[in-house]
């Protein structure tokens, strides 16, 4: 294989001895696939479009990538460099989890080896073919287009190049296309173990380049971001732009924990560099001018490999033992799952013998979740939200305790009505004089056959189905929180019990259609239990209803008879004497009598006719509490 060998000027100063024993293993783990679990330390390169990425990238790792101003990156790309004693260069495609099955295989099947590094850019724009690049209509992909070069003068490191970030839509660049790569880019920034190299072209304002106020989002403290700025031969010297660059470069506008670096990028429009020519005309560039102000060790990519060295050292160091943990948590997830996958399933009798196993523990734990024993460890703890939604009983319970609270605060359409009459206040009052004003009028044009100082029935018929008219809403909402709240058990129970695919599958062909029909049945079953109240004449042989009128009617004489004795003797007149009872009897008997009377027929059959709707409410709300509560698990 011809492979251009890159020697220590190259990559050498990204390793020091020290280093690569803990990059071997940082390797290691990401070759196993462990990244696709968790985050591992890498290095990505990120900026505005046209900023210089790629120029950064290739000065950075020796690799050649397109660096022509017109081109752009499509996609994420990953370079993962190897140290291993046979030299060779691997391409590949990731797809992202959102391709179909016969799309991510297509992409899956995109291996290429290559003989020579130069040869990479065909490559690539044959992977944008691949990707369905520009042929169906996307400009960029979320797919990631990986770089695997090993050998023996390869260090271990990963380093990811980022599509750049687009100011505003154009005829090239769609609005999906921005937010597309804002939000590739920033879920690459937010993993915590990733080193943000944020990139910045000297040729606009920094204050107007997107990804400083991304990199600040993801990581606010600025503990793991690293500032670039490129192309500063475009700077006027003395001017007052590359005062602010300098300025940036010391660290002193934007403040990042790992600083600012400067280089000078290859001319992507002139004859095409080797990395010596590169790194000579920016040796160049920075011996002279008002970068020398600057401190030599942010100059130059030398230097810049040097300080990734100990950045990418330093940022594994202090992420290993929350990584471990990481590893650990996730080997105790997938050894839980393998548990539940149980023994091989290949004949048809093992198959039958898993699901008779999964319907035998299924069982148990609905049983003890309705009968309320949750001593199995499924249960967990109680005082946490996913341990209160597996205790199935309680939950229903609570339920029913929150729709009964609903249906005596805010089941009635007149709750003046419910109050006694001693305790109105003024806005209450004027509430039941509007009220009885209406039954006044609802009297008169239902009027039948009855005598004066009666009603007709269809009065407390007609008020009765308005008090009432909240239930079917609340009751409605009741059936649905209960049946949440089943749908919830039911799914941890078989998340619990076997595994992801096999709960799927039973959720979706056994319990959801069941769960649907229950529902269904109780919904109808709901508006079968309200359709009395609704629809129906108020009748009840319940001896509750005369006794609660007449209490009522007991306790309005009384109110009235208070008032008499209180103009007589005064508000305390409970507690006065006989001797003091100076009053007339005569006087006080005709006072009494009044207060028994009504000025007012209409009124009085009126205040008669809300006594039987307040009597009547209550006692059907009662016996629609007990009936829809009485079995509640049944719902």
């Amino acid at each position: 294989m011809v492979l251009t060998k890159l020697g220590p000027t190259v990559l050498d100063g990204l390793l020091s001895s020290k280093h690569h024993e803990i990059l071997d293993l940082i390797d290691s783990l990401r070759s196993q696939g462990i990244d696709r679990e968790v985050d591992l330390p890498q290095i990505i390169v990120c900026g505005d479009q046209s900023s210089g990425k790629s120029s950064v990238l290739e000065a950075i790792s020796g690799v050649p990538f397109p660096v022509k101003s017109n081109l752009c990156t499509r996609f994420p790309t990953e370079l993962v460099l190897r140290k291993t004693p046979q030299t060779g260069v691997k391409i590949s495609i990731i797809p992202h989890h959102s391709r179909s099955k016969s799309e991510s295989d297509s992409l899956t099947n995109f291996n290429e080896t290559l003989d020579d590094i130069e040869h990479l850019p065909r490559l690539i724009e044959a992977a944008k073919t691949a990707m369905g690049i520009v042929t169906l209509g996307t400009a960029f992909s979320r797919d990631i287009l990986r770089i695997e070069v090993s050998g023996p003068d390869r260090p271990a490191l990963t380093i990811v190049d980022l599509p750049g970030l687009i100011h505003s839509e154009n005829k090239n660049q769609t609005a999906e296309d921005v937010k597309l790569i804002n939000e590739v880019v920033q879920s690459y920034m937010q993993e915590s173990r990733t080193i943000i190299l944020s990139v910045v072209s000297a040729k606009n304002d920094y204050a107007n380049q997107i990804v400083l106020k991304l990199a600040r989002q993801a990581d606010p403290r600025g503990s793991r971001t690293m500032g670039v700025i490129t192309k500063p031969d475009t700077l006027l010297p003395g001017s007052e732009s590359e005062s602010g660059y300098i300025s940036l470069a010391k660290n002193e506008d934007i403040e990042f924990r790992l600083g600012w670096h400067v280089l000078r990028n290859a001319d992507s429009e002139a004859v095409k560099w080797s990395l010596v020519q590169r790194d000579a005309e920016e040796a160049k560039f920075f011996s002279g001018g008002s970068w020398q102000r600057l401190p030599p060790t942010c100059l130059g990519i030398d230097n810049l490999r040097t300080r990734l060295s100990s950045a990418l050292y330093y940022q594994i160091e202090t992420e290993l033992p929350s990584l471990v943990d990481d590893i650990k948590s996730k080997l105790m997830l997938y050894q839980e799952e393998l548990l539940k996958l149980g023994n091989p399933r290949v004949t048809l009798d093992d198959q039958r013998y898993y699901l008779f196993q999964i319907s035998q523990t299924f069982q148990n734990l609905a049983k003890a979740a309705t009968d309320g024993t949750y001593n199995h460890e499924f249960f967990g703890d109680a005082m946490t939200a996913k341990g209160r939604t597996k205790r199935f009983r309680a939950v229903v319970q609570e339920l029913g305790e929150g729709f009964a609270r609903k249906i005596y605060d805010k089941g009635h359409s007149h709750g003046v009505l419910l109050k006694n009459e001693s305790s109105y206040t003024l806005v209450d009052q004027a509430a039941h004089n509007l009220l009885r004003y209406k039954v006044v009028r609802l009297m008169a044009r239902t009027r039948g056959r009855e005598l004066p100082g009666m009603f007709n029935p269809m009065v407390v018929t007609d008020l009765f189905q308005e008090m009432c008219s909240p239930w079917e809403d609340i009751a409605v909402s009741h059936v649905k929180e209960v049946f949440n709240a089943a749908r919830v058990f039911l799914t941890q129970v078989f998340d619990h019990i076997c595994d992801k695919p096999s709960a799927q599958a039973i959720i979706g062909l056994i319990a959801e259609p069941k769960l649907d029909d229950i529902l269904k049945h109780q919904r109808e079953k709901t508006m079968a239990l309200l359709k009395p109240h609704q629809q129906g004449h108020p009748i009840t042989y319940h001896q509750l209803l005369l006794q609660r009128v007449q209490e009522i009617r007991q306790e309005r004489d009384e109110d009235a008879i208070s008032k008499v004795m209180a103009r007589f003797y005064g508000s305390q007149w409970k507690t006065v004497g006989r001797e003091y009872c100076s009053a007339d009897p005569v006087t006080l008997y005709n006072e009494l009598t009044k207060a028994r009377k009504t000025a007012d027929a209409k009124n009085d059959v009126a205040s008669k006719a809300l006594d039987y709707v307040r009597v009547y409410y209550e006692v059907r709300r009662t016996l629609k509490l007990q009936t829809m509560l009485t079995n509640p698990l049944d719902i």
